[in-house]
């Protein structure tokens, strides 16, 4: 049941990268003629169906899914863009009685979905274009940020660059800093998380380890590298999001020549293991009132509470 006592409206699944999170909200799906719902701010792209661990189309068979590669890699997709779309496939969901099962590994899609989303500008084409046109580095972007907005600075990694890029656009746009913006009082929740069953797939991280780098490989069989060719062929931006996708730097740097495919392949398992840790950090810390399981324990919960 969810926190109110109420059959839930929808089970949320969250959890690290290679957690098992798909396989779960598909069978669930299967079992009680629920939809998975993307809530992976990579898996919405077109582009990448193997590198970014998208159900395949025969697991898409089995089960309705949404939001899976609706978005092409050319485009810019926010929090906002799938809260809207979430919204949407929520009540198309409700609407056909079907169970919304969202899964997934962003974070911030889910605190925006159970907690509100706080008000944020709309950044004219030409402030973003000037802002990205400076072509700093990391660290250069960090030291700008630090002097105009030393809030917002603080609470940033000094080597993301995307959001540190983001935080400077609203800047420029507004005068504001984008910690002043954030700490607005946020818009009411599409779900609250009362009335949903929410989970977090607990994994030991030396078993999520072997995982990731196990799935990497297999991505390699099933054809990563040519997928990342043809995305690279498109010439676009570089500040694109789909282009950060893990292994993607790796996969660009090996077919311009500068590395080898055994160099390429460990550098995005290294990276896919950091992230994996940075996840499981952020959900412990950041979304309070969810169920912290492991698959096993999970799945007999769903079963349990919702036959």
């Amino acid at each position: 049941m969810s926190e109110n006592g109420r059959r839930p409206r929808a089970v949320l699944i969250a959890g690290p990268t290679a957690s098992g999170k798909s396989a779960l909200a598909l069978e669930l799906a299967e079992r009680s003629g629920g939809v998975v719902i993307n809530a992976d701010s990579m898996q919405v792209y077109a582009d990448l169906r193997v590198l970014t661990a998208r159900p395949t189309r025969e697991e898409e068979a089995r089960a309705p899914h949404a939001l899976y590669g609706h978005v092409d890699g050319g485009e810019e997709y926010s929090v906002a863009h799938w809260l809207e779309d979430a919204r949407r496939t929520l009540a198309e969901a409700e609407a056909q009685g079907r169970l919304p099962i969202l899964v997934g590994g962003t974070g911030l899609y889910f605190k925006a979905l159970t907690q509100g989303l706080s008000p944020m500008p709309t950044v004219p084409p030409e402030v973003r274009e000037r802002v990205r046109g400076l072509g700093l580095e990391a660290p250069e972007l960090h030291a700008r940020l630090a002097a105009l907005d030393p809030e917002t600075a603080a609470r940033l990694r000094p080597s993301d660059t995307q959001r540190l890029m983001r935080a400077l656009e609203v800047f420029e746009a507004t005068g504001r800093p984008l910690a002043r913006w954030q700490a607005e009082r946020a818009g009411p929740p599409v779900l609250p998380g009362d009335e949903a069953l929410r989970l977090f797939l607990a994994t030991d991280r030396t078993v999520l380890r072997a995982r990731i780098a196990e799935r990497f490989h297999a991505m390699m069989e099933q054809g990563a590298l040519e997928e990342a060719r043809v995305l690279l062929a498109r010439g676009l931006p570089a500040d694109r999001t789909i282009l950060k996708a893990h292994g993607m730097p790796w996969f660009a740097r090996h077919l311009a020549g500068e590395i080898t495919r055994a160099e390429a392949i460990e550098g995005g398992i290294l990276d896919t293991r950091r992230y994996a840790k940075r996840q499981d950090t952020w959900f412990r810390h950041q979304l309070e009132g969810w169920t912290a399981l492991a698959v096993p324990e999970a799945a007999r919960l769903l079963r349990s509470t919702l036959g």
